[in-house]
């Protein structure tokens, strides 16, 4: 019969594993948003079952190491990324200036847009956030849907943004949300730059 003492190691070996399971699995689900992937078709590159990966990335199953390596494989990515502890020292704050900027050379964006990171890249983050600098006249690339909710604030200018048949137009101090799995497209329409603190949760690029 096991003592009080090693009841409560099996106990705290069996929460920290708990706790292994739910990060590797969010940061699994991070890497495949993050990669344009969708479930089914992670899971059909991995050999594994869609309900089966599903579970690994919710840290409701612990999978075996070859598991592991299908996944990772088909990400692109490297295991040992999976375990990398979270730095308590990391910074937590970005001053003016010092953010990373994606240019309108990224793929999702068009002429006149600049999305300055809120958020750094972390691969085990749950959000997204962004700062939208939208030069008059210019647009989103096309309508897009994803996997998961997005929140804005117009911090300045004017923003039309388009959501399944709806457009609407905001103004400073208006805020918007919605479900990413709506077709949803934005524009400038005014005469001065826009911008827009843009929140998407899980992170879509």
């Amino acid at each position: 019969m096991a003592s009080e003492q090693q009841r409560k190691k099996i106990d705290t070996a069996a929460s920290e594993t708990d706790h292994n399971d739910v990060l590797i699995g969010a940061r699994l689900r991070h890497m495949r948003i993050a990669s344009g992937l969708k479930l089914k078709d992670v899971a059909a590159a991995a050999d594994c079952s869609e309900s089966m990966l599903s579970k690994v990335e919710t840290g409701h199953v612990s999978p075996s190491i070859n598991m592991l390596h299908r996944i990772t494989k088909v990400l692109n990515v490297n295991i040992s990324g999976l375990f990398a502890p979270v730095e308590e020292t990391s910074r937590f704050i970005q001053r003016q200036g010092t953010r990373s900027v994606l240019s309108e050379s990224y793929m999702r964006h068009g002429p006149g847009l600049a999305l300055e990171r809120l958020t750094p890249y972390e691969i085990h983050g749950h959000l997204q956030g962004q700062l939208h600098v939208i030069a008059p006249g210019a647009a989103s690339d096309g309508a897009i849907q994803h996997e998961g909710e997005e929140v804005g604030y117009v911090v300045e200018g004017s923003l039309e943004l388009t959501v399944g048949d709806q457009t609407v137009l905001l103004g400073a101090g208006d805020s918007f949300f919605f479900d990413s799995s709506r077709p949803h497209s934005y524009r400038n329409p005014g005469k001065v730059v826009a911008r827009v603190v843009w929140v998407n949760s899980p992170p879509s690029y």
